[in-house]
């Protein structure tokens, strides 16, 4: 222990210093020294932004982080990201990666994992990545076209502020809520109907379906061939009554045909009148009456 002395002491001190700074700097940026890990090539032609320590997520699940970021000066717009991921993590052949930018400005990586059991990147291979717009790159697209559309939204909100100013709104409104008002005790109404006279009627119609369908059973035993039968003998003989009347060869035919027989009938029912009108007139001409006989006329002789 003699030679351990106070500047030996001092010297493990440091360095013991110095690697608690350096394991906390990395551990801070979430690089565990003492965990096993594999590394990764992913090649970008631009990383939007894209630090070191960033965290990297397959299935939306952190799985690594970004370790060094480097710039090909031969090849420019080449860049190469060196990411350190779990070494239990399996990454198919055809995965590839892509940089979302987040709201707060930073950009996370993504490992699009492919769907391939048989092959598999070992660690140090190169996988292809590129950059994923997001919703903000799109929103900065369609800034122009917003710009574009801002004085037509101004007018239309001119154009509502002067409807809403028309002193005509409010008794429109009040209007609207009146019929509003009477649409509901319409309702209310039809209501009633469709709860207390609906089913009365549903069962009138159902009674007169019953009367109908016992016609249907009464008119079906009805026998119409004999009834077609007696109509035909019922016409038959009225067609005969009509033949006889158009006949001349009976009485009644004669009566309704010939012209002179009604003439004389006329005739004598106008003599008949004649005779009945004198007869009132002058009833002594034809009536004589006596309470004590009737006297003989002397003679002039």
């Amino acid at each position: 222990m003699k030679f351990i002395t106070k500047e030996v002491r001092i010297g493990i001190a440091g360095i013991v210093s110095l690697f608690i700074l350096v394991y906390g700097i990395n551990y801070l940026k979430g690089i565990n020294l003492f965990r096993p890990t594999s590394y990764f090539f992913v090649k970008f032609d631009n990383i939007a932004q894209l630090t070191t320590s960033s965290p990297v997520y397959a299935d939306g699940v952190k799985v690594g982080i970004v370790r060094d970021i480097m710039l090909n000066y031969s090849h420019p717009g080449d860049v190469v990201v060196e990411i350190e991921v779990d070494p239990q993590m399996r990454i198919p052949k055809g995965t590839t990666a892509e940089l979302v930018p987040q709201l707060m400005g930073e950009v996370q990586m993504r490992l699009l994992l492919a769907n391939n059991p048989r092959e598999k990147y070992l660690p140090g291979d190169t996988i292809i990545g590129g950059i994923n717009e997001g919703i903000f790159d799109q929103a900065a697209k369609m800034m122009p076209q917003l710009i574009t559309l801002i004085p037509k939204i101004d007018s239309v909100l001119i154009s509502l502020n002067n409807i809403l100013s028309n002193q005509s709104i409010p008794s429109t409104l009040n209007s609207l809520e009146k019929t509003m008002a009477n649409l509901e005790v319409t309702t209310n109404d039809l209501k009633g109907f469709m709860k207390k006279d609906i089913p009365e009627l549903t069962n009138k119609l159902n009674n007169i379906g019953d009367n109908f369908l016992s016609v249907s059973e009464q008119l079906k035993d009805v026998d119409y061939v004999n009834i077609a039968k007696q109509i035909d003998v019922t016409l038959a003989n009225v067609k005969t009554v009509t033949e006889k009347l158009n006949d001349n060869d009976n009485t009644i035919g004669l009566l309704l045909n010939d012209p002179n027989l009604y003439n004389n009938l006329n005739e004598t029912a106008i003599n008949a009148s004649n005779l009945l009108l004198d007869l009132k007139e002058h009833p002594k001409r034809y009536v004589q009456f006596s309470l004590f006989g009737r006297k003989e006329k002397k003679s002039s002789n």
